[in-house]
């Protein structure tokens, strides 16, 4: 590691002086220094063990997308004249069965969404139907008072 430079991780007064004024600004920032100060020799390793760890991670997703690839439609051969002839048929087969259960897919979703629509139509109708039946006027006829009686002040509760 390069001593000589103003920022590094050790107590010199650089380092101490923004770690003050990180906890004065933001106090993360000044544990984010404080731990530069304290575990920042030990960095180089942790990356260096971070990206080995990474690597052999990545090094078997290439290893499975490689026989991925090999068993894919008929990318690599596997040298067996009457095996490779027997994968690509069947993988034919398997291509044609895929297709023909998206075709009945697609159908019954067809189906299915006209169901739901006619469903909702009757629902409508229905509810257009209870509506209109509310909301027609009464054609109710009144009954009229016979005008031969007179009317006397005081003969209605309401009238007084």
């Amino acid at each position: 590691m390069n001593t000589s430079a103003l920022i590094r991780p050790a107590w010199t007064p650089a380092t101490i002086a923004l770690m003050v004024i990180g906890f004065m600004v933001f106090w993360p920032l000044g544990f984010a220094m404080l731990a530069y100060i304290i575990w920042g020799d030990r960095l180089d390793g942790f990356k260096r063990d971070v990206n080995r760890a990474t690597d052999g991670i990545f090094a078997g997703c290439r290893r499975g997308s490689d026989k991925a690839a090999r068993w894919g439609h008929g990318s690599a051969r596997t040298g067996n004249v009457a095996f490779d002839d027997w994968r690509e048929k069947e993988l034919e087969r398997l291509a044609e069965e895929r297709r023909k259960l998206d075709e009945m897919l697609s159908e019954f979703d067809d189906y299915a969404r006209e169901l739901r629509r006619a469903k909702d139509q009757d629902e409508f109708d229905r509810f257009m139907a209870n509506r209109n039946k509310s909301t027609a006027p009464t054609t109710t006829t009144e009954t009229t008072k016979p005008t031969g009686t007179p009317k006397r002040k005081g003969s209605n509760l309401l009238d007084d």
